[in-house]
């Protein structure tokens, strides 16, 4: 349904799809790229790259792409060079744009190799060894999707009462995989986003009529929404606003009232609405505020 929605609402205000990043060809037999953009939390990033260490994939077939946030650390590059036996390591500290998640997607993106992309988060835990063989075989078959969406389950769930929820086929940058030429075709993401950059780039994506595919057996392990102060979604609302140059007038403020529709759930007593709810007041907070204050706001 959304995606007939956005296919049709695109016929009718038809605008440029693509995002800032041109994404070079495919190159040097690498079939899966796996970029993981992080910044500190070394504990939380082994432990993802221990999981792809494990994986019964032939080594030179996929190459992990690491961009490490405020032009590295010490630390982040010390941990890439741990793992540089196990796995074809491609270390990058981001170079411009701190704390902005759409320019460090495309950073990574822009130095990848692969014909599949797989972005993951530094907390994303993978269990399967065989993830990947699942993950190309899809790919492989007579009128594949363009995007792969695996099973994603709350990370803290083993806590009893405690954060066990998780939205299953979640379209996100924590564990979603595309075909290089559709993210060639829409341009990888918008620079200038703090973060739900990969909420936008879905948007331009089913507007284009791509078409992805929910994979039960492929699953993953991520914590769910959590939102401990408005200055994260304030954020997200102001790099939201950032596309009123881009988006028809219509199509824009959709896309600002979807997002905010949660608003109202923060008044229900369960954990999972008042986050969701937290989230909505302070999207559209930072979209109303945006009008006003040009320069945006910090989040970090």
């Amino acid at each position: 349904m959304r995606r007939l929605l956005l296919t049709w609402l695109y016929k009718v205000f038809p605008f440029d799809l693509r995002g800032d990043c041109p994404v070079p060809p495919a190159r040097d037999n690498i079939r899966i790229s796996c970029i993981i953009n992080f910044y500190g939390r070394l504990d939380l990033l082994s432990g993802i790259l221990h999981s792809l260490a494990q994986q019964r994939y032939p080594r030179e077939r996929f190459e992990v792409v690491l961009v490490e946030d405020q032009n590295g650390t010490d630390g982040g590059r010390d941990m890439a060079e741990r793992f540089t036996e196990q796995l074809q390591i491609v270390y990058l500290p981001l170079d411009a744009n701190f704390g902005k998640m759409g320019y460090s997607r495309n950073f990574g993106l822009s130095r990848t190799r692969g014909e599949i992309v797989l972005f993951l988060d530094d907390d994303t835990v993978i269990l399967q060894q065989d993830f990947l063989t699942v993950l190309d075989d899809r790919f492989g078959r007579d009128a594949g999707p363009d995007a792969v969406v695996p099973h994603g389950h709350a990370g803290f769930s083993l806590v009893r009462g405690h954060y066990g929820f998780h939205d299953p086929y979640f379209m996100t940058s924590r564990c979603t995989a595309y075909r290089r030429e559709v993210l060639a075709e829409l341009g990888g993401f918008m620079a200038h986003f703090v973060g739900q950059e990969d909420v936008e780039f879905v948007v331009r994506f089913l507007m284009a009529g791509k078409r992805s595919e929910n994979v039960p057996e492929l699953n993953y392990f991520h914590p769910p929404l959590l939102v401990p102060n408005f200055r994260k979604p304030r954020s997200v609302g102001h790099s939201f606003y950032g596309l009123r140059s881009r988006y028809p007038l219509p199509i824009w403020l959709i896309i600002i009232l979807n997002c905010s529709r949660h608003a109202p759930l923060y008044l229900l007593p369960m954990r999972r609405c008042r986050e969701m709810g937290r989230f909505g007041i302070g999207f559209f907070t930072g979209v109303v505020v945006s009008l006003f204050k040009k320069e945006g706001f910090q989040y970090n």
